[in-house]
């Protein structure tokens, strides 16, 4: 019967505890004493209000955990009283009777040494401070103050923190805040596989890489993978349908057709090696010719005489320069044509001086020679120049004057004989012996004889 009243006791006293509104982790320490019952378990949450079998207290404190504590920590005084009285506890404790021993706690909201004095405490919950603060450990604190990482933001609401990265940052408000990089938009990317992820006006914008193609968002894929997914004149080069005769031809090769996906490849004239690696010239300068086609035109070895010289005509080098030239047995042109020599070439060009008129002929030794005469009416040195005479007819002179060799002039030059006298009249000589003379007025006049006493007048031209 005695196990039987005790617990009857002790949920009396619970009762009466809840009634006055003091849950029993805002006592501070209980003190018991005696002998209890065998008891196995927690003896504070089962039974908060049992006591060891010695002088241990259970302390409890304002969080309400419990502990058992050796009793000479703490002030217990030698309790004879059964009941409580107003001496018994400390100021703003209060004292109740467990099991016929007075046992003292402080009151709500209060700690310290129940026997002695109980202070009260700032708070016992959230709704006693003011504004954002919150209640721990009795006190009315900053609950974000030490709360969040480093550049975070703290907000308290209903007295708990909240941690969040400022605009423009981000990372774990818990931890640390950083700047943020647009570019993190993309790392890790929101595009498919095989795409480009740039950020453009702060939005992450998908692209398919070169040589792909598709839908960036979910992933882009190769043109082709063989030459079966291109065209008949394609081929599946670089994961592209493209044409193979652009890149399958060597160096300098001409492509001639496309057969089965392949280029068809071939050296152009004058070009010699592989068309599928590489066709060269036969040269790329005069040094790399030989001595009998000296030149390098367009990749390829000639003599500078080929084509330069006209038909029959001769070609001689001077250095790179062709000479053409007819043989000795022929005239023409060199660039054009040379033909046999016939005498009227000897004056074609004319050699003689100008005005001077050329005609085929023969020197002293009866070689063929040009022979240059002055034509009518000139006159000079048909080697060099002839030039218009002052007269062509007796007409264009004065009534004493003839036209003698092209020029106006005295016509008795010489023309009468030995004491002969001359008139020039009428463009004529007119040949007299004097007075006293008698003769031949055009060979010799000498004294006549008194039989020759009429005399005799003679004209000559």
């Amino acid at each position: 019967m005695g196990n039987l009243q005790y617990f009857c006791l002790v949920v009396i006293l619970q009762c009466c505890a809840l009634t006055l509104g003091e849950p029993s982790y805002y006592r501070t320490y209980r003190v018991l004493s005696g002998n209890p019952s065998t008891y196995y378990g927690n003896p504070y949450y089962d039974h908060p209000y049992r006591y060891a079998s010695n002088s241990d207290v259970y302390i409890t404190d304002r969080y309400g955990r419990t502990s058992l504590q050796s009793g000479a920590n703490y002030r217990v005084s030698s309790i004879t009283s059964t009941t409580c009285t107003a001496s018994t506890c400390g100021q703003n404790a209060q004292c109740q009777v467990v099991s016929g021993r007075p046992v003292c706690s402080c009151l709500r909201g209060h700690s310290g040494d129940p026997l002695s004095y109980c202070k009260r405490e700032e708070c016992l919950d959230d709704t006693e401070c003011r504004g954002h603060l919150a209640c721990r450990n009795g006190k009315c604190i900053d609950p974000c103050v030490g709360t969040c990482g480093v550049n975070a933001n703290c907000e308290a609401r209903r007295g708990v923190p909240i941690c969040t990265c400022p605009p423009g940052y981000t990372g774990n408000p818990i931890q640390s805040c950083r700047r943020f990089n647009p570019e993190e938009l993309c790392h890790p990317s929101p595009c498919g596989a095989n795409t480009h992820c740039e950020v453009r006006n702060e939005v992450p914008t998908c692209s398919c890489l070169p040589g792909f193609h598709g839908s960036p968002t979910s992933g882009c894929r190769h043109e082709c993978e063989s030459d079966v997914e291109c065209g008949p004149i394609q081929a599946c080069i670089e994961f592209k349908c493209q044409n193979p005769c652009l890149s399958q031809c060597g160096k300098n090769a001409e492509c001639e057709t496309i057969a089965n996906h392949r280029a068809v490849c071939k050296c152009p004239k004058n070009y010699f090696g592989n068309p599928y690696s590489s066709c060269q010239p036969e040269c790329y300068g005069d040094v790399d010719c030989p001595s009998s086609r000296p030149a390098c035109f367009y990749g390829i070895c000639k003599s500078p005489c080929e084509g330069a010289c006209g038909v029959g005509a001769n070609c001689e080098l001077r250095g790179l320069t062709p000479v053409c030239s007819c043989p000795r047995d022929m005239t023409g042109d060199p660039f054009v044509r040379c033909r046999p020599f016939e005498p009227k070439d000897l004056c074609e060009p004319n050699p003689c001086g100008s005005n001077a008129h050329c005609e085929p002929g023969f020197d002293r030794s009866n070689n063929e020679r040009p022979v240059c005469t002055c034509p009518h009416g000139y006159t000079g040195d048909p080697l060099r120049a002839c030039f218009k005479g002052e007269c062509t007819d007796d007409s264009e002179c004065a009534d004493s004057q003839g036209c003698i060799d092209f020029k106006c002039q005295n016509p008795c030059g010489n023309k009468c004989g030995v004491n002969a006298n001359c008139d020039a009249r009428r463009h004529l000589a007119v040949c007299t012996c004097p007075t006293g003379y008698t003769g031949d007025a055009l060979i010799q006049c000498y004294p006549k004889t008194y039989s020759e006493a009429r005399g005799r007048s003679l004209y000559y031209k």
